[in-house]
């Protein structure tokens, strides 16, 4: 990607803080990421669809929207500490983003271009 931000940047910042926004408040939403840093998993501009999430129940390979350090990240949760209800979020090349609380993560990638991630819809949340 060469730049730091999103794996999956979208053409602009303020469009993943709505994405979260939208999430947050229960929506299951549709959007095309682009970028390469969670390729294969995402390929750039791949349909995903990405449902509000039960924290509680995330496992390490699971794709998430999370915001860390104040930036919003597509990315995978790499570690899960459940005593400190957090998880470590990491593009899928390798490059650790950080530790963020339960709190700051939004939703769950379900599909990505129509085919289901493989135990995601478990992992949802009602809204």
């Amino acid at each position: 990607m060469g730049s730091p931000g999103p794996v999956c940047e979208h053409p602009r910042m303020g469009a993943w803080d709505a994405v979260a926004g939208r999430v947050a408040g229960g929506a299951t939403v549709e959007f095309r990421p682009t970028g390469s840093s969670m390729v294969p998993l995402i390929r750039s501009r791949q349909l995903v669809v990405v449902a509000p999430v039960d924290p509680t129940k995330l496992e390490a390979g699971d794709i998430v929207l999370a915001r860390v350090a104040g930036t919003v990240y597509l990315h995978l949760v790499s570690a899960v500490d459940p005593v400190r209800k957090r998880v470590q979020i990491s593009n899928n090349r390798g490059r650790v983003n950080g530790w963020t609380g339960h709190g700051r993560v939004f939703g769950i990638c379900t599909t990505v271009d129509g085919v289901p991630r493989v135990g995601a819809a478990d992992k949802t949340r009602a809204a």
